[in-house]
């Protein structure tokens, strides 16, 4: 039997990863496939947005040809490809959240057509020439710094930011038209997990308001052991443990993902934690929602996943 057909918490990898091919509407026996919170009124239950964390692989990867193993590559497009079924309904504005950009503040792009911002190098040319073209959105940016504000979090904006890879990868395979309106917040410096899960409850009215929130980063981020199979054991079981954090009850995710350190082997599958922080920004929107593990997948032979709430 291969790797990606073994059973995992009882579901195989297959069948976790074709939960995104079919719009992520579970499977009918899988035990953590999970309702919006019973505590939520139902009228705003049924209008609120979902809440996304998603890895986005490495550099241009569904776009050039990097040498990645090709079935890696395919399970996760087909992923990210049906993270939009997630919302019951065509978002207004999409607000993503990216490992690439920190800053000393939250930080909102403001631009109305955000340029493109190519941070990778030493990739093939066709790397520089992609594009995606959605619209800005200066008045949901000025909403986010209106909530983070409300909530005494310090916040800023930048006119000239573009969409970096962390972004425009994974939403040029969402989301091909480009027609739904854009803006990256950014990390806060310092990468605090309680910092980043107060950022994400500050954001949380955005899904009563018809705003897709989405967090864009890697579960396993080592560099220097991607392919080095002594640590393929050590990403898997990481990576079990996030499962396990972030699929708990609302206070005990919390709680975990805060203190996210003590996980096994977490400073060995990421030895700087900006692509996990995203995460963290999703599980303080989610609120009382419990989550999902939508997705789980390897890349170069580490295991990584991808979540979602509500």
């Amino acid at each position: 039997m291969r790797d990606d057909e073994k059973k995992k918490d009882g579901l195989t990898r297959r069948q976790v990863t074709a939960a995104g091919v079919v719009g992520l509407a579970g499977i009918a026996a899988a035990p953590a496939i999970l309702s919006s919170s019973p505590k939520q009124p139902a009228g705003a239950a049924m209008n609120r947005m979902p809440v996304a964390f998603f890895p986005h692989g490495g550099g241009p990867w569904p776009f050039v040809d990097l040498g990645f193993p090709k079935r890696e590559l395919e399970e996760l497009e087909a992923y990210l490809k049906g993270v939009p079924s997630l919302a019951k309904q065509t978002p207004k504005a999409i607000v993503i959240v990216s490992a690439h950009w920190e800053e000393r503040v939250p930080t909102v792009m403001t631009a109305p057509k955000p340029p493109m911002l190519y941070d990778y190098y030493g990739f093939p040319e066709e790397s520089y020439r992609i594009t995606w073209p959605a619209p800005g959105s200066p008045a949901v940016a000025k909403r986010v710094r209106e909530l983070l504000g409300a909530a005494g979090i310090e916040s800023a904006e930048d006119s000239s930011r573009g969409f970096d890879h962390g972004a425009f990868v994974p939403l040029k395979v969402m989301y091909p038209e480009a027609q739904i309106p854009t803006l990256q917040l950014s990390l806060k410096a310092g990468l605090d997990p309680e910092e980043h899960l107060r950022i994400g409850r500050a954001l949380a009215p955005l899904r009563d308001e018809g705003v897709f929130l989405v967090g864009s980063g890697e579960t396993f981020h080592n560099l220097r052991a991607f392919r080095d199979p002594r640590f393929g054991p050590l990403s898997n079981e990481f990576d079990q443990w996030l499962q396990a954090a972030s699929t708990a009850a609302p206070a005990s995710r919390d709680a975990q993902l805060g203190a996210w350190l003590k996980a096994p082997h977490a400073r060995l599958v990421h030895p700087r934690e900006e692509h996990l922080i995203p995460l963290m920004v999703i599980a303080g929107a989610a609120g009382e929602d419990k989550g999902t593990t939508s997705y789980v997948g390897s890349m170069m032979g580490m295991t990584h996943s991808g979540y979602h709430f509500g």
